[in-house]
């Protein structure tokens, strides 16, 4: 079994925390929020015994550094990019975003489409794909986070309130997320820095459509193959998933992961594994 283990990589006006684990074709796994890179802890192992895994915390997230400025998820893009091509020396790996991550892992394959051999986005939509990222106001927080000050001041030293709530209402289950994994993802959410980072995600979506929609008038669709996955319960996405991707990817699969809300490699991490097992022997490196 593949150990996994911690690193600090010091890149251009950042530093990102990743885990690393297995050997063999680079995957490299992009969490969302309220989450960190432990969010992969029962896919990571899985497909450590097949491949190499990275598992970055996003700028301002988890134990990366939390710089002021953009949090855009092109610069947050670019930061994976320089993490996994120039710092680790990966030319070409598998992708998968989930969440926020998901946007972030789009933009990595929009600007560095040679590098991205097969992308996977996990129970999000693509902002500027021409849907409703906000399903109408039913992702109430989206608008809440991306008002100026008032979340600040409402949710200073009240992380937990905040973050417990979207994971007993996002998920099937109100337990999907154990005591000691919140424990986990609030003691960095907790941190100065971080939920102003959380908000600086949100707050950039105007600009990350406008990104997304330049990139793919001047590039046209994503080419390499796509798999997007939506939870068919609760907060999950369900059908948008892969309605989003096909308008912004040429090759794309995908569809509903059964009895699952928001937190799929939490919730169902035994179906994800297999298919991205299966998407991969498909799409090998070459």
């Amino acid at each position: 079994m593949s150990h996994t283990t911690s690193h600090f990589a010091d890149l251009s006006g950042v530093t990102l925390h990743y885990l690393r684990s297995g050997q063999g074709e680079p995957v490299v796994l992009v969490h969302g929020i309220p989450q960190t890179s432990h969010e992969w802890r029962y896919v990571m192992p899985r497909l450590a015994e097949k491949y190499t895994v990275i598992a970055p915390d996003l700028r301002g997230l988890g134990d990366s550094s939390r710089p002021p400025g953009a949090y855009d998820k092109k610069t947050l893009g670019a930061d994976i990019a320089a993490l996994v091509i120039d710092h680790l020396g990966f030319k070409k790996f598998h992708l998968v975003g989930h969440d926020w991550g998901g946007p972030v892992a789009f933009a990595v394959a929009a600007h560095h489409p040679d590098a991205v051999r097969t992308l996977t986005i996990l129970d999000v939509v693509i902002p500027g794909d021409g849907g409703d990222f906000s399903q109408g106001g039913r992702r109430w927080h989206h608008a809440f986070f991306r008002t100026l000050d008032l979340p600040e001041q409402l949710c200073f030293g009240r992380e937990e309130m905040v973050i417990n709530w979207l994971f007993e209402n996002y998920g099937h289950r109100s337990n999907c997320i154990s005591e000691e994994d919140k424990a986990e993802f609030l003691r960095t959410y907790k941190k100065p820095g971080a939920f102003r980072a959380l908000l600086e995600i949100y707050r950039a979506l105007p600009r990350d459509a406008e990104d997304n929609k330049d990139i793919l008038s001047r590039n046209g669709k994503l080419k390499m193959p796509v798999l997007a996955l939506g939870g068919d319960k609760s907060f999950g996405r369900g059908g948008e998933c892969i309605e989003s991707l096909r308008r912004v990817a040429d090759n794309v699969r995908g569809g509903l992961v059964a009895d699952c809300g928001h937190w799929i490699a939490e919730e169902q991490p035994d179906f994800l594994v297999k298919q991205l097992l299966d998407f991969y022997g498909e799409f090998p490196i070459r």
